[in-house]
């Protein structure tokens, strides 16, 4: 059965990012590795598995100076450091991604009839979880 997205979060450590209206989903991926020789089968390339990816999440919603999630999301822009991050879907659904990344991008936006927005990029690092009820 399909779910609103209402209710979901992202925390950045035990802060809870405030004002966020989207949340790109982690974009899981794995490179593969040519493993054809001469004498493969059927004239087909063969291949087995290489590294996995964890991707990136975006992040976007209305731009609040004053709230400690979008702090900590600019702070650890800054610093570079790498967080733990995760994204708790509502709660009925009892699930979640977790994972740590470097936050690896923040804007600003002020536009004419418009509130002002801020957007982020989270780049994972190592494994996610999806942690399932």
């Amino acid at each position: 059965m399909a779910q609103r997205a209402v209710g979901t979060t992202l925390m950045i450590g035990t802060i809870t990012v405030g004002g966020i209206t989207s949340i790109s989903g982690l974009e899981l991926s794995a490179d593969t590795i040519d493993t054809t020789t001469l004498d493969s089968d059927g004239g087909y390339r063969e291949f087995i598995g290489g590294f996995k990816d964890g991707g990136e999440v975006g992040i976007s919603g209305f731009f609040m100076p004053d709230n400690a999630g979008q702090a900590a999301i600019y702070q650890a822009f800054k610093s570079g450091a790498t967080s733990a991050c995760k994204i708790v879907f509502p709660p009925e659904m009892e699930t979640s991604w977790e994972f740590n990344a470097v936050v690896t991008g923040f804007s600003t936006g002020a536009e004419l009839e418009d509130a002002l927005s801020f957007e982020g990029t989270l780049k994972v690092s190592g494994e996610p979880t999806l942690v399932l009820p």
